[in-house]
């Protein structure tokens, strides 16, 4: 599929690639974009992208914030350790991702575990030493990494 450098791609051809593994029409892609907790996609118009979680190089064009003050993390426990020393890195993806509540953090760090870590980010430091933090959705925040001495427990 063709996809432009914002990362989007023609919705009715998005449904045809998925038609030809999956019983959906279009009406079910508006319906899972629209009812996605986190919103994960963004349609406009015809076209369709993902809002976070790339892993090749995307203009996003997201609006840096310069408010929040505190972030978190859910991870898992051995995740923690390695982040407590090594700090946040995007590993395979483009950002790191943060997430505005403990409740958010919680939920996603049951994704990998039943007793996610939640890491708090102190936003404001970190933005005072020259990092930026945008915000993707209401429930996901990006940046590029974070420094340990900006994570606490």
């Amino acid at each position: 599929m063709e996809m432009d450098r914002h990362g989007f791609v023609d919705v009715d051809e998005l449904v045809g690639k998925l038609e030809e593994r999956f019983p959906i029409d279009k009406k079910i892609l508006f319906e899972i974009t629209e009812r996605s907790d986190r919103r994960r996609f963004e349609i406009i118009g015809n076209k369709i992208r993902a809002l976070y979680g790339h892993t090749i190089p995307v203009e996003l064009e997201l609006e840096e914030n310069r408010i929040v003050k505190v972030l978190y993390h859910g991870t898992t426990l051995g995740a923690a350790y390695k982040i407590m020393k090594e700090g946040l890195k995007p590993m395979k993806r483009r950002w790191v991702h943060l997430s505005p509540t403990r409740e958010v953090a919680m939920e996603v760090g049951q994704r990998r575990t039943n007793s996610p870590v939640i890491l708090k980010i102190d936003v404001e430091a970190a933005r005072n030493s020259g990092m930026r933090f945008y915000k993707a959705t209401d429930k996901v925040y990006v940046c590029d990494a974070i420094l340990p001495r900006y994570i606490a427990r």
